[in-house]
């Protein structure tokens, strides 16, 4: 095991990458964190956190504690450099979900001065396809001197790259850092393998090697296969309501069936991921990708959906108050990306239908968009409930104690 410490920068201290950093110091590894947020460095060099993920507090305050962990706006040398920074979208004519790659792009910069013969560079952001070559090809852009050396073997490059995508459920990301099973993607089988061996020193679970673009694909496809499914379940609950139907009572009753087990329907898809990942499988393959592109646009039409079923009750009101619960993407997280809640409780605002009161328990004094309200203050006030986040805080409300106002439970709490 003592063989195996490393030197380690960890570039992007989000949801993933402190987690990561801070496992990997517990483990006795000398962790730099690197991050272009100065309250962010500041804050986890406290030992503290600006992130809401169970366990993360005592994992980083013990990482920090120990002195195997800080932070810094800067990189440095090491052994090992590891880029978990966000991939989103950006538009363009010619597509509007077209995979914005400028963050691993910027990654990648920052620490090309650093790298040194030897030096393994992994990519744990989701990405599309041929991103991971395409961090090899900046390094060797910027850094020719590490890859015009004498090959140690005659199939060898100095420098090792290789791509490990993040496969972890936000709420349970600590348990799932070290239980859950990983694949590692190479540039070629010397730097899956090299990955593999850092990897094992945190790692409970299976490691299975391949090739990069096959670790990409696997990624986006796991992540596909979840939006595919969901769409069917939010599908399901539009036909439901149409026909006058109780969705989650004929949902429980379908998945009596040995072979069938459907998702629960929502609001829409969020996250950093399932939201995402598969339009990146549509973007390289448009012509092939019809199912999948089919599932996105299931999903991402809920929210409208939904602002429908709030507009066709509000005329009941001369001016009504709407209690939106929940902004977040997923029950009892903080994590705000691609949530459907915060798209849905923005465009009602914006309809200008009536007031809009938005609780999210989650969320710290960090959110400035809009005010945030007590629960018991949106409960008394609102006339229009809409559930949209299935929190812990809100399955504890008796439902009949709301037998005067109109509930409109997307997420199925009283069901």
């Amino acid at each position: 095991m003592q063989r195996n410490l490393q030197k380690i920068v960890v570039v992007g201290l989000g949801y993933i990458g402190l987690p990561t950093a801070s496992m990997l110091a517990t483990k006795g590894h000398q962790v730099l964190g690197v991050d272009i947020n100065p309250k962010t460095v500041a804050t986890i060099n406290q030992g503290n956190i600006h992130i809401v993920e169970p366990d993360l507090d005592i994992l980083v305050r013990s990482a920090v504690g120990s002195g195997k962990l800080k932070a810094s706006l800067q990189a440095e040398e090491a052994d090992t450099f590891i880029l978990a920074v966000p991939t989103p979208f950006r538009h363009t004519e010619v597509n509007p979900k077209t995979p914005d790659l400028s963050y691993i792009e910027a990654a990648t910069r920052t620490i090309a001065p650093f790298i040194k013969p030897g030096n393994l560079v992994i990519l744990e952001s989701t990405s599309p396809v041929g991103t991971t070559e395409l961090i090899q090809d900046i390094i060797a852009g910027l850094r020719p001197d590490l890859f015009n050396l004498e090959p140690r073997t005659s199939n060898r490059e100095p420098v090792f790259i290789a791509h490990c995508p993040e496969r972890v459920l936000p709420g349970h990301i600590i348990r799932e850092l070290v239980d859950n099973d990983r694949i590692i993607g190479g540039v070629d089988n010397a730097s899956a393998e090299k990955a593999k061996v850092l990897y094992q020193t945190f790692c409970n679970g299976s490691i299975y090697l391949t090739d990069a673009r096959t670790a990409e694909m696997a990624k986006l496809t796991e992540n596909s296969f979840r939006d595919v499914n969901i769409a069917f379940a939010n599908e399901l609950s539009m036909v439901c309501d149409k026909l006058n139907i109780n969705v989650w009572n004929l949902i429980e009753l379908a998945n009596k069936h040995p072979r069938v087990n459907i998702l629960q329907p929502g609001p829409g898809v969020g996250g950093h991921c399932i939201a995402v990942d598969p339009w990146f499988i549509v973007a390289a393959a448009p012509e092939e990708a019809k199912l999948i592109r089919c599932a996105r646009e299931v999903n991402d039409s809920k929210p409208e959906w939904v602002l429908e079923k709030v507009k066709n009750v509000a005329v009941r009101f001369k001016n009504p108050v709407i209690g939106c619960l929940g902004l977040a993407f997923k029950a009892n997280i903080d994590d705000l990306r691609e949530s459907p809640a915060l798209e849905i409780t923005r465009d009602l605002m914006a309809s200008g239908i009536g007031c809009v009161m938005a609780c999210e328990p989650n969320v710290n004094g960090s959110f400035q968009e809009f005010p945030l309200h007590e629960l018991d203050e949106v409960l008394r006030e609102a006339d229009i409930l809409l559930v949209l986040v299935d929190h812990d805080e809100f399955k504890g409300i008796a439902f009949e104690s709301l037998k005067e106002k109109i509930v409109l439970d997307i997420r199925g709490i009283w069901r």
